[in-house]
């Protein structure tokens, strides 16, 4: 990029190293600072004149986008967008990229790993090992090929799921609102097995249930009273989206009742999670600290894309990934 060194500037990148990204940015380039922050107001203070923004999980509100009017596109480290002001970036024409399918393996695998730890009741084994070895739980674990596994969402990892649990359940229910315009994937994941249907209904027949939504006002707090209501009673409940689509209340209550028998957990309503949140202290919960992205393969997919998709705007006026928003 001869004649210029645009600012590129990494606002957190959580746990992951961005020094592969930052030697790539800087090959083509970019000057390149890291701020290590989730403060809004420090990005903004700090970020004057940046015309990239590489984000992991700090907000990037009105008010960031409207203070940097050199920005051209902020560029995601993970698959979730709610943290930043879409509306916003589209108003100011500045790209919105993220890192879609780069976990999808991973993310089904974790999802599934709950699954399994849930229904097989690990944490009330592993608790009683050393105490008493022939406890059993007060409910014995179900026969997965005789029960129903009910997706919410059948995106990417969620029909990935569904490939791999497949073999596992006696059925899989699922409901999605954007399969009416997308007959192929309609289709794979009726050669998987899975029947579609009403929000309601797989929330009836699920003996397991799995969350795989994006967080949008919409889905906020998707399930909460009302849903658990209608699931079917000693019902296991699965999250590896986002904390927030769940009512964290209403969660509490259906598992002291035992309306849902337990839960298997990688977000939470809020992040990081204090060592006392209820759901972490929970004994019918197993909580990971949203880890479901994780592998050897994704941190350097994660890094490289990021930074990827900042230069292939500047160089070729498209990201490499298909933008959350393309202000065009």
């Amino acid at each position: 990029m001869p004649g210029s060194s645009p600012l590129a500037i990494y606002t957190d990148n959580e746990d992951i190293d961005p020094t592969p990204g930052i030697r790539l940015l800087e090959q083509h380039g970019f000057e390149v600072r890291f701020l290590e922050t989730l403060d809004p107001d420090r990005i903004l203070a700090e970020a004057r004149g940046a015309q990239a923004l590489l984000v992991g999980y700090a907000p990037i509100p009105e008010r960031v986008i409207a203070g940097l009017p050199d920005l051209r596109i902020i560029s995601l480290v993970s698959m979730g967008f709610d943290h930043i002001d879409l509306d916003a970036a589209r108003a100011a024409g500045v790209w919105v990229t993220n890192l879609p399918g780069v976990a999808t393996e991973e993310v089904a695998t974790h999802a599934l790993g709950l699954i399994l730890a849930t229904t097989r009741d690990l944490p009330f084994f592993e608790r009683v090992i050393g105490v008493d070895w022939n406890a059993r739980p007060a409910v014995s674990p179900p026969r997965l090929s005789r029960k129903t596994l009910g997706l919410i969402g059948l995106g990417r990892i969620g029909a990935k799921l569904a490939e791999f649990a497949s073999p596992l359940f006696g059925e899989i229910v699922g409901y999605d609102p954007h399969l009416a315009r997308n007959p192929e994937a309609a289709a794979r994941l009726a050669s998987l097995g899975v029947r579609l249907a009403s929000f309601d209904e797989v929330l009836a027949s699920a003996d397991v249930l799995s969350l795989h939504l994006p967080l949008t006002p919409e889905t906020n707090r998707i399930i909460n009273a009302d849903s658990i209501s209608k699931m079917k009673r000693g019902s296991y409940l699965v999250n590896v989206s986002r904390g927030q689509l769940i009512d964290t209340p209403a969660l509490l209550e259906a598992l002291d009742s035992g309306r849902i028998t337990a839960a298997g957990l990688d977000v939470l309503d809020v992040e990081p999670a204090p060592a006392d949140h209820p759901l972490v202290t929970h004994e019918r919960t197993i909580v990971t600290p949203h880890v479901g992205f994780l592998s050897d393969h994704t941190l350097a997919e994660y890094i490289r894309i990021q930074a990827q998709n900042v230069i292939s705007l500047f160089e070729t006026g498209e990201p490499e990934t298909a933008p959350v928003v393309d202000p065009r």
